[in-house]
């Protein structure tokens, strides 16, 4: 018992070396300039976490030895069959229940599932770790820019074409990885991510550098704008209603609801195709892929292409719905948030993607929001100061999720690697996969 005790006061020691400058110091304007004030309380908090985390998991892992295997079950793959038509229903619905701000969060939480589930085509079922996804949702959202506001086309046109102009850099991006595996493979996404974040600031002529692109146009419906001046050719005025802010807000929610469905769909039906099987088979093992006659290199250039269509679409729908982009809306970060919810949700698991997108984005989003409810009905400083500075730690409750999740659950919340083929007994193949 004193090595337990022992080994979690070391990883607690560990933490306070690491958080205590993080973590403990933070500038403030003073009088003279930026002083530098120290926040013990908060350093406490989160080396008593380490401490307590760590001690519990060396007490499970002496009493309850973990599963050899984490495959799913028969419970839960019918409780995953019973949740996701629970979630389609309450997408549906949400706008008629929920106020601007619910709609607005949903919004978000949804461009991160699509996102979650393109990533997923390339990292869960092709087993290509890529560490510059946000490069292709930078060029979705610039492709639609340009062409909206150069050519005045309408966002329902150019949305295939930005979808087209991703998949053609990433097939651009497959090329020279072709050989590569592993970690040289993840430097060179990660490398190519970077790079089209320079170039979108470099490129004034075109891109207009840091400055971004703005009035880039809203979605119609069927050729009726969103325009608050309730005239003639707009949404309130053609179904004589008083024009409202909300009324665009719920037809951008329904947007991305729709492509997100469509972006599932489309990679259900096409992991039971030969080239979703061959996926499969590359993710295993690539030497055996390629004694079985499958051509790899064609197999990783479509992940690549197909994975980087989807973040060109939510690129798109991200520049009309906010109708600015800039070079900074397209950093790492962005690419570490959408690969910590694929590997926290499941690698190749539909279902969990779209958990883990609401518990890490919209989750946090809500806790904030509790917190700051909390501070004003309680006039407590400590909630409000908590609020403010969750914002701050959100990748390190990321990463805090991330070893979490590693430790209990290797292959995510809802782990899921069954193949879309198996054989039975008899050598009989029957269709699966989830």
């Amino acid at each position: 018992m004193k090595g337990v005790f022992r080994d979690a006061g070391l990883s607690a020691l560990i933490a306070l070396g690491l958080f205590a400058p993080l973590i403990g110091l933070v500038t403030e304007n003073g009088e003279s300039g930026l002083v530098l004030r120290a926040r013990p309380v908060a350093v406490a908090v989160v080396v008593s976490l380490v401490f307590l985390g760590r001690l519990l998991m060396l007490i499970r892992g002496r009493r309850i030895a973990l599963p050899s295997k984490f495959g799913p079950g028969p419970a839960m793959v019918r409780a995953g069959k019973a949740v996701a038509p629970v979630l389609l229903i309450v997408a549906l619905l949400l706008p008629f229940g929920g106020s601007r701000y619910y709609v607005d969060l949903a919004t978000l939480v949804l461009t991160y599932i699509m996102l979650g589930w393109g990533l997923n085509v390339v990292v869960g079922l092709a087993g290509l770790l890529d560490l510059g996804y946000v490069a292709f949702y930078a060029v979705g959202a610039y492709s639609y820019a340009l062409l909206a506001t150069t050519f005045g086309l309408g966002f329902w046109s150019c949305l295939p074409l930005a979808g087209i102009m991703a998949a053609f850099w990433g097939v651009l991006l497959g090329f020279p990885v072709l050989r590569l595996r592993g970690d040289y493979l993840a430097i060179v996404t990660l490398a190519f991510g970077e790079i089209i974040r320079i170039v979108l600031i470099n490129w004034v002529s075109l891109t207009n550098g840091p400055n971004g692109i703005t009035g880039i146009p809203r979605p119609t419906l069927f050729g009726l704008s969103f325009s608050m001046d309730g005239g003639e050719g707009t949404f309130a005025g053609f179904f004589n209603l008083e024009p409202e802010t909300i009324q665009r807000v719920i037809f951008l929610y329904y947007v991305i609801l729709g492509l997100a469905l469509i972006t599932n769909w489309f990679t259900l039906r096409l992991r039971r195709t030969p080239l979703g099987r061959a996926w499969e088979a590359l993710r295993e093992d690539e030497t055996a892929c390629r004694s079985l006659g499958i051509n790899v290199t064609n197999t990783k250039l479509t992940a690549f292409a197909i994975g980087a269509m989807f973040g060109g679409f939510a690129g798109a729908f991200f520049a009309t719905r906010q109708a600015f982009i800039s070079p900074e809306s397209f950093t790492f970060i962005e690419s570490a948030t959408v690969l910590a919810i694929v590997v926290l949700g499941g690698l190749g698991s539909q279902l969990g993607v779209a958990l883990a997108a609401i518990v890490m984005v919209g989750g946090l989003e809500l806790l904030r929001s509790l917190l700051s409810w909390l501070a004003d009905e309680m006039g407590s400083e400590l909630f409000a100061g908590i609020a403010n500075e969750l914002p701050l730690y959100r990748m390190l409750v990321f990463g805090l999720a991330l070893v979490v999740v590693m430790v209990l659950r290797p292959r995510g919340m809802v782990s899921t690697r069954t193949p879309t083929v198996t054989l039975t007994r008899a050598g009989t193949p029957v269709g699966g996969g989830a």
